[in-house]
């Protein structure tokens, strides 16, 4: 009984939010019961390139660390605000998401790779997964900015979001109240309390931005027009012809789900 209820209550996750948090689940997992290793995950060109090692395009965008307070916090908001965007402004238009994770993960990939901190990637997972405990955390903190781009797409993600429902007010920790465009940089202040670099924050609320303006603004400016276009293939592989009319998302209204982050619409 209890499998059949989870398992229905899996599957009615969005396609994309649900592949998504459960391929940032199982790879975490995977590297807790040690069947891989960082190594094997990080992004690094010279092993994609050279050695083919194609796949740390993606599992550097999966992997948030050893399971802790931090992994738990990036997974409920990555999970809460990937599903109401996935079933609020993008209802009925999973190719156009799709593109949004693709453009957002190439510009994060390119932004932050331009250098030479890469070569340091092994020598570092190896403070950080053998060393001392308090190294960990603070050497985590700037590594994970660098190699692994899976919080800087959590904040991407938000920041879209709080963008699109400027009128939602917040709550945080019951301890603040704001509206929604402040909530990433909230977000920012709080992974700095945490001893994290906020340098993952700002990456993600530049992509962030950068998506917003080129989708929401720019094409609503005189003179302005759309400059991101769904490439056909990808609405013919996720769009479907008509949506299910009983089929009731998320409410937007309601972004946090937890004390952390509830908000209401002002006027409402």
């Amino acid at each position: 009984m209890a499998y059949q209820t989870f398992r229905q209550e899996y599957f009615q996750i969005p396609v994309v939010t649900r592949a998504y948090t459960t391929a940032c689940v199982l790879t975490t997992a995977a590297v807790q019961l040690e069947l891989i290793t960082p190594f094997q995950l990080y992004f690094n060109p010279d092993l994609i390139l050279k050695h083919y090692q194609v796949w740390r395009l993606m599992t550097n965008f999966l992997f948030f660390g050893p399971v802790g307070f931090n992994f738990l916090f990036n997974m409920i908001f990555l999970y809460r605000y990937c599903r109401m965007l996935e079933e609020g402004s993008f209802r009925g238009r999973t190719a156009d998401f799709v593109f949004m994770f693709l453009f957002g993960g190439v510009l994060m990939t390119v932004s932050s790779h331009i250098g030479p901190t890469v070569s340091t990637a092994p020598r570092l997972i190896t403070v950080i997964f053998q060393g001392p405990s308090f190294t960990s955390a603070q050497i985590f903190g700037t590594f994970v900015s660098l190699v692994f781009l899976g919080q800087a797409f959590t904040i991407m993600l938000v920041y879209v979001w709080s963008r699109r429902n400027p009128n939602v007010r917040m709550n945080f920790f019951g301890l603040l109240n704001f509206q929604a465009p402040f909530l990433p940089w909230v977000l920012m202040g709080f992974s700095l309390l945490l001893g994290n670099s906020i340098i993952v924050d700002l990456l993600g609320i530049a992509v962030g931005h950068v998506y917003f303006f080129l989708e929401d603004v720019f094409p609503n400016q005189p003179g302005g027009g759309r400059w991101l276009k769904t490439p056909t293939i990808l609405k013919m592989l996720f769009d479907t012809p008509e949506d299910d009319a009983n089929y009731n998302p998320l409410p937007e209204e309601r972004p946090g789900g937890f004390a952390w982050g509830e908000g209401q619409r002002l006027g409402g």
